[in-house]
């Protein structure tokens, strides 16, 4: 599934059932508003092949996760408490486009259900995240087509205290201790961990409930799930009960290398949407450079829509700042094996459809007949020659 999280070590998020239903609705229902006609479209009009409004479906609050599309933002952006989205005129590299951009918020903004079925139910998004293993898991039923990787790698971590386990490195070595792994329950990735021996199954618990407690109380003997880029900073800078530093390894690198929060259009709409994402897969491209090149301003945003989202999500500067430097530093943005940003490995997609179908399988799930690398992503819309 997605990256949903009912909280995070920098606070724990508190919100009610009519809350999380007014919000989802509010979402679905936004009336964005038209295009400013007083700007001047500059070198990349997208006016007569996109929709008005492109509509971007996160599966988060802000973050800097998702600063690539906050980039793409230009003056004046319209905060929507109510609706948890952010939306302006859609600029490419400070020029405007001739259309808008609307960033919606996921998790309790849309009840905690995952992108797909929110795009699913809402067809005025335009694109949303999709992990590799969730659209072959929903290959059948809710199909979609990732047309652009905004991580190189994902940054879904296991995290333990180095403290205890001095000796620790991999997951595998932790698999070795008597560590208790807590994670929220349902996650494919752990089903992977525990099917491959890497992990004991009686060494994890699905219970995981995104706040601190449980981890800070165990004292270091137990571990869990997180996000490398916001956990390691959180606990050791910001986290009173902690204060101290943890270790950690990406899933990724335990072998399960998922292109995380892909953007992703349903597969039903690809054609019809191929001459807007001929243009529009490049302009977010170049966007992911520019915002990793200078964050400063589009993380101002992304604090000022938490700030009057205020809906319990806590999100520092500290944070953000952590965020954007260790996604280059850890490589989990960049241009992998060449100088593209954003576009698919196949045989790694492969990999993923090799791993995923027999554990789908096995909990009943039913994916594609017909599911390959090339029914869930595609790198027609990539230019090959932007990148970091």
């Amino acid at each position: 599934m997605s990256r949903t999280r009912t909280a995070l070590a920098a606070g724990v998020l508190v919100v009610s059932v009519a809350a999380l239903t007014a919000c989802s609705a509010t979402a679905s229902g936004t009336d964005s508003a038209s295009p400013d006609p007083s700007l001047t479209i500059g070198s990349v009009d997208l006016s007569a092949d996109c929709p008005a409004t492109v509509v971007i479906q996160t599966d988060w609050n802000p973050e800097a996760e998702q600063g690539d599309l906050y980039q793409l933002i230009g003056p004046d952006a319209r905060v929507d408490a109510g609706a948890k989205s952010v939306s302006g005129p859609l600029f490419a590299s400070g020029e405007y486009t001739g259309v808008d951009v609307e960033v919606r918020s996921g998790g309790p903004a849309i009840g905690f259900q995952s992108v797909t079925s929110q795009q699913y139910s809402d067809p005025s998004i335009t694109l949303g995240y999709a992990n590799t293993d969730e659209a072959v898991q929903l290959s059948a039923d809710m199909p979609t087509t990732a047309v652009f990787a905004p991580f190189e790698v994902g940054p879904q971590i296991i995290m333990w205290d180095p403290a205890t386990y001095p000796d620790v490195k991999t997951i595998a070595e932790l698999g070795e201790t008597d560590a208790v792994v807590r994670y929220f329950g349902g996650a494919t990735y752990m089903d992977y961990l525990t099917g491959s021996g890497i992990l004991p199954l009686d060494h994890v618990d699905g219970g995981y409930d995104g706040t601190p407690a449980s981890f800070v109380a165990a004292d270091g003997a137990d571990a869990q799930q997180g996000f490398a880029t916001v956990e390691p900073y959180v606990y050791e800078n910001e986290l009173e009960d902690w204060r101290k530093p943890v270790a950690y390894q990406l899933i990724h690198d335990a072998g399960y290398p998922i292109y995380a929060s892909a953007l992703s259009v349903r597969s039903g709409d690809l054609e019809s949407l191929s001459p807007c994402l001929t243009k529009l897969v490049p302009v977010i491209q170049q966007a992911t450079v520019d915002y990793y090149a200078d964050p400063a301003a589009t993380n101002a945003l992304i604090l000022k829509a938490v700030d009057e989202f205020d809906n319990g999500w806590v999100y520092t500067q500290g944070v953000a700042d952590y965020s954007a430097a260790t996604q280059v530093s850890l490589g989990l943005v960049g241009n992998g094996d060449d100088d593209t940003v954003g576009n698919f490995d196949l045989d790694r997609v492969q990999k993923i459809i090799d791993i995923t179908t027999p554990l789908f399988e096995k909990q009943g799930a039913t994916t594609a007949p017909d599911v390959a690398p090339e029914t869930i992503v595609t790198n027609e819309f990539i230019d090959p020659s932007i990148g970091f």
